[in-house]
């Protein structure tokens, strides 16, 4: 089988933290242990919240948007430290940090159940957003980046997304059965339990230093982070992915209102909505498919592109259920590509033992868009009162998502640096 095509213009240098030899049965525990975690932190700290968002809120006696005020801040807190944790992964690996992020996010969970007051919930939100940000998705993408070679990375990421892309699917309802049936605070224990027994070993005994390979000793010196940040590729594709994640952030939180706003029932419309999940991991299947044949850039800027369209149909097809499933499809497919399509370019791109630190560079303006362009969206549909230039908007943020995927230049080395960026 040809290796995946690539986009790299840096010869990429695994890291080497450790002196092992790395044999299939470690592999597939290095990919299995983290799809179970991901899977359990993203239904436990993430998804969770919106389940617990009205009875927290009844119960603290303020209102939903206060109460949707504490998410944001555990979303801005988690951005604030990825470029620390992306350091410390570099430099000392997953295992200690990943295991700690998983306890603190169950002692975490346990506090939640305790809160009383806005600011209590505020506290535990932030400590969420820190114990996400030392144990979700990035740490878990460094890891994967750093035990596999660059022609087995894009099916180890795949099949990682692929099940945490269930989180949601699991967890929502699993969720809303628990608060039924014991309330939210006993609800808040069991996630605890949850996250504490699936995710703490898991982390601790499985997650090691990356074995040594071949090509690792060499005596390149690892790239300079002045070398990436004067690259006009890599803020390209800072505007696309974060373009990206503003438009998915966007259609996520608002699809469900406007729907209703249509004249479609609210089953119907949550149901719509949760065709999200099914189908972000057939994006992410087809996105690796084509990997082989075609850029990685060209390949997610067309899915890029597509969701521009289909958003921007959204007002007018939104009105008939058949065509509202359609265009929702359309934008569905590319929901979950930019979590594979990201570590694969950086990768490939860059000098994968300073992987963590550039991949933390860029989460920060991406998770900065998934916090406040829901809000902006809210703006717009009060000022306009309507959902058409909320999702005219959401289109033209697509398309300057594709088309700065498509300006990546796919040859040329970074400038280099004498100095390293601290």
């Amino acid at each position: 089988m040809n290796p995946p095509a690539t986009d790299a213009t840096v010869p990429a240098g695994p890291r080497t933290g450790g002196h092992r030899r790395a044999t299939p049965q470690s592999n597939r525990a290095i990919v299995a242990a983290p799809a179970i975690t991901q899977t359990v932190g993203y239904g436990t700290l993430y998804y969770a919240f919106a389940v617990f968002l009205v009875p927290v809120a009844a119960t603290l006696h303020t209102s939903t948007t206060a109460v949707t005020g504490t998410f944001t801040a555990s979303v801005l807190a988690s951005a604030a430290l990825a470029v620390p944790v992306g350091r410390w992964l570099d430099r000392r690996g997953g295992r200690a940090l990943m295991t700690g992020g998983s306890l603190l996010g169950a002692l975490l969970l346990l506090a939640w159940s305790q809160v009383h007051t806005l600011g209590q919930l505020y506290t535990v939100q932030i400590g969420l957003g820190v114990a996400g940000a030392a144990s979700l998705y990035e740490a878990a993408f460094a890891v994967i980046i750093a035990w596999h070679s660059p022609d087995r990375r894009s099916s180890a990421l795949l099949t990682l997304t692929i099940v945490a892309g269930f989180a949601s699917s699991i967890f929502l309802p699993l969720t809303g059965r628990l608060i039924d049936a014991y309330g939210w605070r006993t609800a808040l224990l069991i996630l605890a339990a949850i996250q504490a027994v699936l995710t703490i070993p898991l982390h601790l005994l499985v997650v090691r230093a990356a074995p040594r390979r071949a090509d690792a000793r060499t005596s390149t010196p690892p790239v300079r982070l002045r070398s990436v940040v004067t690259d006009s590729g890599f803020w390209l594709l800072a505007v696309s992915f974060t373009a990206n994640t503003a438009a998915i952030a966007v259609v996520t939180v608002h699809l469900v209102a406007a729907l209703i706003s249509w004249g479609h029932p609210a089953p119907f419309a949550a149901t719509v909505a949760g065709l999200f999940g099914i189908l972000s991991v057939t994006g992410r299947l087809a996105t690796t498919g084509l990997q082989r044949r075609y850029r990685t850039t060209s390949i997610v800027a067309a899915i890029f592109a597509v969701q521009a369209v289909a958003v921007a149909a959204l007002p007018v097809a939104g009105r008939n259920a058949v065509a509202a499933v359609v265009a929702v499809t359309g934008f569905g497919l590319g929901f979950g590509v930019a979590a594979i399509a990201k570590p694969v370019l950086l990768a490939h791109r860059y000098d994968t033992r300073r992987y963590a630190t550039i991949a933390g560079i860029l989460v920060v303006p991406m998770t900065i868009a998934k916090a406040t362009a829901p809000l902006a969206a809210a703006w717009l549909h009060t000022t306009t009162h309507g959902y058409a230039s909320v999702f005219a908007a959401t289109a033209l943020i697509c398309l300057i998502a594709a088309a700065a995927l498509i300006a990546v230049p796919a040859m040329g080395t970074p400038r280099p640096s004498t100095t390293p960026l601290s």
